[in-house]
Parts: structure tokens; sequence; C-alpha cells
């Protein structure tokens, strides 16, 4: 038995549903917000969600999400390429460039080592990274991962696999506080933490 009346409105609302964040009754009314509207605009929506995931690239310079092979960021000639701020995910890199205090190139982990999560050294996306720093083409790298326990370990391991090649190696000052992820900073405090970033000895206590 379906919970309504229609057994294509009980479909849309459970996919809905499945989003992070949005529950039975805020998946209703989105379903219901989109039955108001113009059938072309609803077409509209939907055609740019089936883009968004059959198009959708992976820079191959760093990771991030992107329209073409190389995303817009690293294609900048104004970007500074011998700093790469190392990040968990896009989401950071949004937030980051969202504070307009970074010019450098990002490194998108896809992940934070998490032994809970079945998440190891081996499934971070690095490969990239360590061919820039063995190339010399990296001067510093800057780890902007959540300061959890799981991002705290996972600087520690980039720090013990990079820390013999002549690079700076600099974290996020302590504006963000422990247990905080980076993209529920507030622009201010996150800017005045990378201008105000240390250098990183590999202490994962810091």
């Amino acid at each position: 038995m379906h919970q309504y009346s229609s057994k294509l409105l009980d479909e849309a609302v459970r996919e809905f549903s499945k989003l992070p964040g949005i529950g039975k009754k805020t998946a209703l009314r989105l379903v219901l917000y989109l039955l108001r509207q113009d059938e072309e605009e609803v077409t509209r929506f939907g055609e740019s969600m089936i883009r968004l995931r059959k198009e959708i690239k992976h820079c191959r310079e760093c990771n991030n999400i992107s329209d073409t092979d190389i995303c817009e960021i690293c294609a900048n000639p104004r970007r500074d390429r011998h700093i790469v701020c190392v990040v968990e995910s896009i989401r950071d890199v949004i937030s980051i460039e969202n504070t307009q205090q970074y010019n450098g190139l990002y490194h998108v982990l896809g992940g934070i080592i998490s032994p809970m999560d079945g998440v190891g050294p081996g499934d971070l996306e690095t490969g990239k990274l360590e061919e820039k720093i063995k190339q010399g083409a990296v001067k510093e790298m800057i780890l902007a991962l959540s300061t959890t326990m799981e991002g705290d370990t996972t600087n520690f391991y980039l720090y013990r696999k990079f820390h013999n090649y002549d690079i700076e190696i600099s974290i996020l000052a302590r504006g963000v506080s422990f247990g905080d992820e980076l993209e529920y900073a507030d622009e201010i405090t996150l800017g005045r933490s990378i201008i105000n970033r240390q250098p990183f000895r590999g202490d994962i206590s810091r």
C-alpha cells in the first residue's frame, strides 16, 4: 500500500527523501512545489540533473569536478602554481574560494583516512599530487583538512609521505576549531586561517 493516493507521487517523494538532510515532509513539499511549476520548467530541472551526472568530469590535474578535462582554477594563468592546497572534497574548494584569500591551486583527495568507514591511505587520490611534488613544481603544500581525528590522521600521513621533498608543508591556523568541518566555518575565520597558516612538523595532535 502506498503512503499517498498516487504511486507516482509516492515514488517521487521516496527519491527526494534519499537526499541528505531531506526528510519525508520536506520531500513532499519539494515534489508538490515542482507539480505547481510549468512542465517546461520541471523538464529543464530534470534534464539539468541528468546532464550533471552524465557529463561532469574530474580535473586531471587536481581531481576537482569540472566541465572539461582541466578545471577553470587549474587553467587560470593568474593562479600561483607553486602552492597547492590539499582538501578533502569539492565542498572545501568552494568554501576556500569564497574567502577570496587564496590564489594557489588545489588537490582534492576525495576523502580522508577513516578506518571506521573503511577508508585507508590507498583510497585517497594522491597520484597527481605526488607527481607534481616529485617534479619540483610545488613549493608549498597547505594541509586544509577538517580538524577532526580523521583529518589529523590524514595530515600526518601526507606529512610522512612528502616531508623529505624540498617543499614547505603548512597547516591552517587554529582559527578553525577542533572537530570543525571546513564547509561550516565562516568565510572570515577560514580566510584568516589560510593567511595565518603555520608550518606543519608532523605532530598529529598539534
